[in-house]
């Protein structure tokens, strides 16, 4: 949610951030994502093998998309990443029972 958090915030004042803010932003997003990835689909890992390629997916589309904005100085592509990191953040903060 913190990541989600920064990247909201950065959106909705990207105008008035600096080159550094969003770079803060993106880099601790990314890292985020290096780690959730790296720890879902490594061979120690006890997901299902289709979770692990959906998380391989979903990391390769962040990847891209922070490339894409950093590039394009283009705002609006923060949407998907904030919609996807609030996701996963809410599915990792359900009860057991509920997620099953």
């Amino acid at each position: 949610m913190k990541a989600a958090a920064r990247l909201q915030l950065i959106k909705d004042e990207w105008e008035e951030s600096s080159l550094a803010e969003k770079d803060d932003a993106l880099t601790y997003n990314r890292k985020l994502w290096t780690v959730l990835v790296t720890s879902a689909t490594g061979a120690e890992s006890e997901l299902p093998q289709e979770i692990k390629n959906n998380m391989a997916s979903l990391g390769l589309f962040i990847f891209k998309q922070t490339m894409t904005i950093m590039t394009t100085d283009d705002p609006e592509k923060l949407g998907s990443m904030i919609s996807i990191n609030r996701a996963i953040a809410e599915g990792l903060r359900a009860k057991p029972e509920e997620a099953a």
